[in-house]
């Protein structure tokens, strides 16, 4: 199963309308059980997926593409949202532009554009609902993307983990995503582990943990 330009569109769309009327708000609190609050996760969330654009488009094989994405100290909530979406734009601008058969650098192996789509996606969606819970409100992620997704893992051939019916944690290296027993709490943040649960059709689908996000090689 491949992991579109399109499934970015949707997800980000997804976050973007549950946030957007959150900015207002005091993203000074925390997101969600994370240790960071509002303003740190989604600067986190545009550094990732604009860093994920640059392996896309510049396709180093063994290190990441040397900068970091920040906000201005005096960033406001709305002006943080933009640098996340801004990210992701530029991410689904980068998978929609480049060869299926192109390689780049992710720790856990070499990344197709579908690869980092799909780690785009989890990103967006696993933060994006960090910060509506932090913020009050509630993200629906997108059925067809999560199952995009899901579909991606288990076609990898990977073993994935099972923890009771429907509830599948897959890890996929070599190209794709990992996202089974991992942290995505950044460079300096303690690793969590957790649930996100989407439902579907019948049954609900979930990843536990986060993908490893140090920009180390």
């Amino acid at each position: 199963m491949t992991v579109t330009a399109a499934d970015l569109g949707r997800a980000l769309e997804s976050v973007e309308n549950t946030l957007r009327p959150t900015v207002t708000r005091d993203w000074t609190r925390n997101a969600g059980e994370l240790d960071w609050d509002c303003r740190q996760t989604a600067e986190h969330v545009g550094d990732v997926l604009v860093s994920y654009a640059a392996q896309v488009v510049s396709r180093p094989q063994d290190h990441y593409v040397r900068f970091l994405a920040k906000a201005d100290e005096g960033a406001t909530p709305q002006e943080l949202l933009e640098l996340a979406l801004t990210g992701g734009r530029l991410l689904r601008a980068a998978v929609s532009t480049s060869t299926q058969d192109s390689r780049a650098y992710h720790p856990t192996g070499r990344a197709d554009p579908a690869g980092f789509a799909a780690m785009g996606c989890a990103e967006l969606l696993l933060h994006g609902e960090d910060l509506a819970t932090g913020l009050g409100t509630a993200l629906d992620p997108p059925r067809e993307v999560c199952a995009n997704v899901v579909a991606r893992v288990r076609s990898v051939g990977r073993p994935s983990l099972v923890r009771g019916p429907d509830r599948v944690a897959g890890q996929v290296t070599a190209g794709e995503v990992e996202v089974a027993g991992r942290a995505a709490r950044g460079m300096t943040v303690p690793e969590c582990e957790r649930w996100l649960p989407v439902t579907v059709g019948s049954g609900s689908l979930g990843y536990q943990g986060r993908e490893a996000l140090q920009r180390t090689t």
